[in-house]
């Protein structure tokens, strides 16, 4: 347990390092989960302040949906589209660390204090973005950091998409 708080502190700090060690490590893919949900936890309990009703469990299982497309489609990009010169990944690699890359998103818990709760999640979500690039750029073993970033865009904007297309299906029908 020591090991996984470390990890995640080491994420916090955005160290290149860190993402290097979880890729290699096919062990650390259960722990990339556990930020994946606790990033998801925090941001449920940050959004109960703001009347989501049921913002655990729906942010908790976003959270859990965005992780798996947002590593499936950057593994496309990544490796198919706009490989490096020495790009060599599978999907484990980048769930283990785009799961980690999630780790600033604990910080969405202080969401339930009402005056903070619009920066939170703005400071969340670009920290989130920026440990996102280094994850990618460590993943897929690139020299530029503006491929990462490429990449990153791409499949941001592709994972919108999907989960736009995905969502509405999860929603309750309207009352009648």
């Amino acid at each position: 347990m020591n090991e996984f708080f470390q990890r995640v502190i080491r994420a916090l700090k955005l160290e290149a390092a860190l993402f290097e060690e979880v890729e290699a490590d096919r062990d650390a893919t259960t722990q990339a989960i556990g930020v994946v949900l606790l990033s998801g936890i925090a941001a449920g309990i940050g959004s109960s302040g703001r009347g989501l009703a049921g913002g655990i469990l729906l942010l908790t299982t976003a959270s859990v949906l965005a992780w798996v497309v947002w590593a499936v489609v950057t593994y496309v990009i990544g490796t198919k589209l706009l490989p490096g010169a020495r790009t060599e990944a599978d999907v484990g690699q980048l769930l283990r660390t785009v799961g980690f890359s999630s780790a600033p998103g604990v910080i969405q818990v202080l969401g339930v204090i009402p005056v903070l709760a619009g920066a939170v999640f703005v400071v969340a979500s670009v920290w989130m973005l920026v440990a996102m690039v280094i994850a990618v750029r460590q993943a897929l073993d690139y020299e530029s950091t503006a491929r990462a970033v490429g990449v990153c865009l791409i499949g941001w904007s592709l994972q919108m998409v999907l989960l736009g297309a995905l969502l509405p299906a999860w929603s309750p029908p309207p009352a009648v």
